[in-house]
């Protein structure tokens, strides 16, 4: 019996599969993924905007699971790596060189050498880093990330624009980097910003898009502008929470990229634009099942005990993030199901370690299986051993409704692999 379920079952998530058998098969906790709802997102971001020349990068940071990565690409995204390894891993998937785009914050000259030996193009975000690439890749193409001075974002932990963040270049510092870049003889191919993580109002992302294009100006001889990404999802649907308006930014977005490309270019062609969304792509597709081994009351407080620690999901721990949760009965029984309030803890020795605090849910028993949904972003990705804790398997719903192992829990092995005595 499911409680709670109403979402799910709106999606047709499982297409018919129980979530005890699934977490029998491949142990508690686990990530489940449903290919139609991830590959939905995908094209939904690609024709979100009808502008010809737009392209949208998977900020892979969100979730680089190698089989959604060959998903993606095979719904026609690009993608944007922040190091070396997420660079190897989207090789692994199948990008090429000009599908890659390096946007790194404070990396050595290796990192930057390691994306300059594969002809990926690099984003600078600071004189300094400006500097040190010129020395690098002298002659070079190079991007440059600007603080468009405007910042948003569920947490003030994700807001990448404005006054107190440690990203990009503020625009005063636009002749000394012009200086940089003639000193090193490079070619600016490309500015590009980011504002902040989960915005759900179009109007704070285009006051962004206003501020990036009058820096673009600028630069002379720009191959495209890439707007950033951060676009949300309601995370509260079962309290009615509206998703973004898609069609309403891409509509707007597309009257901005219109009239700047020709007024920029002048000759008729048209200046290439890009997002580089994170979140949005793998965010709702996803869902991170676990098991309820304890319930107890503390004076009047009353605690749901599960293996959800945050090694398996940081984000209520770090951001606060609410994610909704959904009640898989061991069993058909409904007895003690009255709704009360609790806190869903974890398996780490941390106070701090909640799923959910203050949560009014039908009654919850040892045995039950919880759901937290929408934790295809940001979850596996942030996992960790923390108290040697196995970080947890992988599988993927496929549209036609069987079942993928896409990455296999961890082993005790695994945990001691990199040791040496």
């Amino acid at each position: 019996m499911k409680l709670n379920g109403q979402v799910t079952d709106s999606l047709d998530f499982y297409q018919g599969h129980d979530p005890h058998e699934l977490i029998r098969t491949y142990g508690s906790p686990l990530y489940v993924y449903n290919e139609r709802i991830f590959r939905k997102n995908c094209q939904d971001l690609k024709q979100m905007c009808p502008y010809p020349n737009f392209e949208v990068n998977y900020s892979i940071k969100a979730n680089s699971n190698l089989t959604l990565l060959r998903i993606a690409l095979e719904e026609g995204l690009h993608a944007d790596a922040t190091s070396p390894g997420e660079i190897a891993v989207l090789e692994a998937a199948g990008y090429s060189a000009n599908k890659i785009f390096f946007i790194p914050n404070n990396v050595s000259a290796e990192e930057m050498q390691y994306a300059v030996e594969r002809d990926i193009l690099v984003s600078i975000e600071s004189l300094s880093q400006l500097e040190t690439y010129g020395r690098v890749n002298p002659g070079g193409r190079v991007a440059l990330r600007f603080n468009p001075g405007v910042g948003s974002g569920h947490h003030k932990n994700v807001v990448t624009g404005g006054k107190n963040t440690k990203f990009g270049i503020n625009e005063e510092y636009i002749p000394e980097a012009k200086k940089i870049i003639a000193a090193h003889g490079l070619q600016v191919a490309g500015i590009n910003q980011h504002i902040g993580s989960a915005i759900l109002d179009v109007n704070i992302f285009m006051a962004s898009v206003e501020r990036v294009l009058e820096i673009a100006r600028n630069f002379e001889g720009l191959e495209f502008i890439d707007l950033g990404g951060g676009f949300g999802i309601p995370y509260k649907k079962q309290q009615g929470e509206e998703p973004l308006d898609l069609k309403a930014l891409g509509q707007a977005l597309a009257q901005f990229m219109e009239k700047f490309s020709q007024a920029y270019r002048g000759d008729g062609k048209q200046l290439t634009f890009m997002v580089e969304p994170g979140r949005y792509i793998p965010a709702e597709s996803g869902i991170l099942l676990g098991t309820v081994y304890a319930t107890k009351n503390n004076g009047n407080e009353k605690y749901i005990g599960t293996d959800l620690g945050f090694a398996v999901l940081m984000r209520p721990v770090l951001y606060d993030a609410y994610h909704e949760i959904e009640i898989y009965c061991n069993g058909d029984s409904t007895a003690s199901r009255n709704s009360e309030t609790v806190h869903i803890v974890g398996n780490i020795c941390e106070t701090g370690d909640y799923i959910a605090k203050e949560r009014l849910l039908p009654g919850i028993q040892e045995g039950d299986v919880l759901g937290v949904l929408d934790a295809g972003a940001y979850g596996y990705s942030m996992a960790s051993q923390y108290n040697h804790r196995l970080r947890p398997a992988e599988i993927l719903i496929r549209e036609n409704g069987n079942v993928q192992l896409i990455r296999r829990r961890d082993t005790i092995e695994d945990l001691l692999q990199n040791m040496i005595l």
